[in-house]
């Protein structure tokens, strides 16, 4: 073998994923929103109130770099971000013991330090300036969803997303009621798609949550997109206890690939639901496609609802993702069920 082959054959492209990233500020300091985007992929979003701008800048790039695994390249249209590595400013705050060059105090300190430690530890993250409203689709989408959440935050909710509204999505409108979410798990690791036991004792534990939750809340309402696995459980659990659920559904038909028997009992379901909301008009193309639609229904979720519970076995990094974004939106307000705590009979 020539010398150095074995050496290129070892050699793998790494592909960074590009994420966008942005912040919106209704007033300076006011309520504000933060929003990151994967082109074609997952995208998340939340808010603050009172906050500035830039600390939504910041915000918007270091959840974008805490909740996406590999290489990464953040492009934001902030140079206060972008520049705080590029230029690496963060070594001169370190070096003066977090002051700037004016020996004043950095500002967002709270913010920038963690995110800083964070991105020196990984070592594969780059970032880009890009110039914002040019026309960028994504650098605009990103925009779109950070001004969305600050919209939200100034009490003004918008009633869908900007990425759906952006084609053309129906008008959906607010949830009344105490509004608890149920997500989570799909068939796999709920033991499989048929009925069995472990999908059984799941639909007895969210039967006692919500009973709980009924004598607190008298207006309680589920809100689930009916998923196969924990969202048609938590529909399930709701139907049970005599508790009213809204469903929202990412595009239409989502059940257009299960099989018969799971398409008849979605429909079952929808007929049972107060309400049915769609937030796309058209069915995505693609696994990637159909991925960020769900992305931008399990943010939409998390921002209509009062609670959460995830049914989550604390593994599955999906729904980490997901627990993460949720406890963005609504705190110590996320109910963890692990299927294996359930006691299902054998």
């Amino acid at each position: 073998m020539p010398s150095g082959q074995a050496d290129l054959e070892d050699c793998a492209v790494v592909t960074s994923t590009v994420v966008y990233t942005d912040g919106a500020c209704k007033g300076n300091p006011g309520p504000g929103g933060w929003a990151w985007v994967v082109p074609d992929g997952p995208s998340d979003a939340g808010a603050e109130s009172p906050t500035t701008n830039q600390r939504m800048e910041i915000r918007a790039a270091f959840e974008a770099v805490r909740t996406l695994d590999g290489p990464l390249e953040v492009r934001s249209d902030s140079t206060y971000v972008v520049k705080c590595f590029t230029d690496r400013w963060w070594s001169g705050w370190i070096a003066r013991g977090w002051r700037n060059s004016q020996r004043q105090p950095v500002a967002n300190r709270d913010l920038w330090e963690p995110f800083v430690d964070l991105v020196r530890s990984r070592g594969d993250v780059q970032f880009v300036w890009v110039k914002g409203h040019a026309g960028d689709r994504w650098n605009d989408l990103a925009d779109q969803l950070a001004v969305e959440a600050a919209t939200a935050a100034a009490g003004k909710v918008a009633t869908s997303s900007a990425a759906t509204a952006s084609a053309g999505a129906p008008t959906v409108t607010e949830a009344s009621g105490h509004v608890v979410a149920v997500l989570g798990h799909q068939p796999p690791e709920l033991g499989g798609y048929n009925p069995n036991p472990l999908a059984d004792a799941v639909v007895d534990r969210l039967v006692a949550v919500l009973t709980a939750k009924a004598t607190m809340h008298d207006d309680l309402v589920v809100l689930t997109g009916l998923r196969l696995g924990a969202e048609t459980l938590g529909a399930e659990a709701a139907h049970r206890v005599g508790v009213p659920f809204d469903v929202v559904l990412p595009y239409p038909d989502p059940d257009a690939r299960w099989p018969a028997a799971r398409r008849a009992r979605f429909a079952e379901l929808l007929a049972a639901a107060r309400r049915v909301d769609v937030l796309e008009r058209v069915a995505p193309v693609g696994t990637a496609a159909a991925a960020a639609s769900l992305g931008r229904r399990d943010t939409w979720i998390a921002r209509h609802a009062a609670e959460a519970i995830l049914v989550w076995d604390g593994r599955d990094d999906r729904l980490a993702r997901l627990h993460r974004t949720l406890t963005d939106h609504l705190g110590d307000d996320v109910w963890l069920v692990d299927p294996a705590d359930c006691g299902a009979k054998p």
